[in-house]
């Protein structure tokens, strides 16, 4: 039974209709789907012009013909009342609302038709078939965080039943929780895990230091979907020994839905189907394969509220083997508001930082988990779990690595903790900066 899709269908939104429009698009040859997203490119924003005050008045010069006139808009721009960037017709009653996450810092509330959230779940199952997935019907075991206050607490945990999910903690990281997330798994017929990258990881420590593969005590496991976090590639080799099963890469946002997802050949592919993505420099040019940049989308289908060339806050790169049919994400760095700024005017992003740091500090699997906070342009302080402290010949090498890789003379503050402050949301945000 397609509990999940007959839940859309109750609620408003056309799934049936948003499946067969997708595989249409699909059917595009090369020089069809070029024609296909130029098309949509156009009216989408001549849509916005035409039904929405908040869009004519802050695009109020562009040409839905010379893509170079559209402005770039951020999650600042869209921090007013949500019906003062509602298009005509449509109302908090007859839309999909929904809020960001927030950890870019500048959190909002947003709107998407029924279609076009529709359209969004059908990328989802769409992609989850590349790996003998099914929404409707596989079992998941999610790594997510949950609301704490009752009404949001209940409201998820029906949604998972809805959805065959059963829910992990991402608060409760303990080596006892952990222990009872593995009972679980043998007890259940689990056919993919899916959440919080951090979460997970840690998760998959806890089996290597007991020398356990999960695929061999719940052998029904088929993928694992790590999303909302950095997955390093030291990780991602974790995950895969100690979950003994393939790790799959995806890159989402809440407002927009799926943006890139990773496939069999282990190729990050970007969806070309209802985003148009790009990849623009600081003078919001467009910037060719293999350059690195803000990472900018666009919505073809959501006519209840424009996201029309909105920078997400993430920097990253398309592949140079990146074809209109095909483009591929090469590298998601991070955010823009991660950027370490150095006393001789050196910027690099913070996740380099930490990944400089992260090669050292878990070689031997005592340190459970670190963030990074920059107190001062040259004072950065390292929080960590571990199972004992740190030696001073560890915390010699780990500031001669950064010494070597950024720069010299930087201050590093040390501080083993019992746990990680972690969002509300049971996210773990790696890099910080105060500055």
């Amino acid at each position: 039974m397609n509990v999940f899709d007959l839940s859309l269908k109750f609620n408003g939104f056309p799934i049936s209709r948003a499946k067969n429009v997708l595989t249409s698009i699909q059917l595009n040859n090369e020089t069809g789907l070029s024609q296909y997203i130029e098309t949509k490119k156009t009216e989408i924003v001549q849509y916005h012009l035409t039904h929405n005050s908040f869009y004519k008045t802050f695009a109020k010069d562009a040409n839905p013909k010379q893509w170079n006139s559209i402005p770039v808009m951020t999650k600042r721009h869209l921090q007013q009342p949500l019906n003062e960037r509602l298009s005509e017709g449509f109302t908090s009653k007859n839309v999909y609302v929904n809020k960001t996450s927030g950890s870019s810092g500048d959190p909002f509330i947003f709107a998407k038709d029924p279609f076009c959230h529709a359209l969004t779940w059908a990328s989802f199952m769409d992609r989850y078939r590349w790996f003998d997935l099914n929404i409707n019907t596989s079992k998941q075991a999610r790594f997510y965080g949950i609301p704490l206050n009752k009404k949001g607490y209940y409201k998820e945990r029906f949604k998972d039943f809805l959805s065959k999910r059963y829910r992990f903690s991402v608060f409760d990281l303990s080596e006892a929780q952990l222990e009872k997330n593995l009972v679980k798994f043998k007890k259940t017929s689990f056919d993919y895990i899916n959440g919080y990258t951090s979460a997970i990881v840690q998760f998959a420590k806890y089996l290597k230091q007991k020398n356990i593969i999960l695929k061999r005590f719940c052998p029904t496991l088929k993928a694992c979907i790590v999303t909302s976090e950095m997955l390093f590639k030291e990780d991602k080799l974790l995950l895969e020994a100690s979950l003994g099963i393939p790790v799959i890469n995806e890159y989402g946002a809440a407002e927009l839905g799926l943006i890139a997802f990773e496939n069999n050949q282990n190729e990050w592919l970007v969806n070309t189907e209802d985003l148009y993505v790009e990849i623009l420099n600081e003078k919001n040019q467009i910037l060719p394969y293999g350059e690195e940049g803000r990472v900018v989308v666009t919505s073809l289908y959501n006519q209840a509220h424009p996201f029309i060339r909105y920078d997400l806050g993430d920097i990253g790169k398309l592949s140079k083997e990146s074809t209109v049919h095909k483009p591929i994400l090469e590298s998601l760095v991070g955010r823009t508001n991660d950027i370490v700024n150095l006393p001789s005017g050196k910027k690099a992003a913070g996740l380099t930082f930490y990944y400089v740091t992260k090669t050292i500090i878990e070689d031997d699997g005592n340190v459970k988990e670190f963030i990074i906070e920059q107190l001062k342009l040259d004072t950065f302080k390292i929080s960590y779990v571990s199972d004992y402290e740190l030696s001073n010949e560890k915390l010699a090498e780990i500031k001669g690595s950064i010494s070597k890789y950024l720069e010299p003379n930087l201050r590093v503050i040390f501080d083993r903790k019992i746990l990680l402050e972690r969002s509300n949301r049971g996210k773990l945000k790696q890099f910080k900066s105060y500055l």
